[in-house]
């Protein structure tokens, strides 16, 4: 799955954004992310230099003047390897063991079992 393993917390601010809105030149990126972040402009282009060379996302240079840029990983695609990667690191792999310690440390609510008793019920 492309270099999804290879994305960091900070790149991840911009697939983010590239999510939410599509197509953006990195002047857009720049100005969304530095009204929610502390970072640099330099510090996002960068970001978006990184993801473009990790093919996570693509650079469309048709307009010289203002490159586009898009995910090339979907939300979707990211939060299974996410998941997955998870699962794998703390609880070997196994949901049984991460939801029984969820349940154990009190960290869901009888809303949240009875919740999750409805999904299992709904697909069996």
């Amino acid at each position: 799955m492309k270099n999804v393993n290879q994305i960091t917390d900070a790149e991840l601010e911009v697939m983010k954004v590239l999510w939410e809105n599509g197509s953006c030149s990195s002047s857009q990126i720049v100005e969304l992310l530095t009204t929610s972040t502390d970072w640099k402009p330099k510090t996002i282009q960068t970001l978006i230099t990184r993801l473009v060379s990790k093919e996570a996302i693509n650079v469309d240079k048709t307009n010289k003047k203002s490159y586009m840029y898009s995910a090339n990983i979907s939300e979707e695609e990211y939060k299974t390897y996410a998941n997955e990667s998870f699962l794998k690191k703390l609880y070997n792999g196994s949901v049984n063991m991460m939801l029984s310690s969820f349940i154990k440390e009190k960290k869901l609510s009888k809303d949240d079992i009875n919740d999750l008793k409805k999904l299992l019920d709904e697909d069996n």
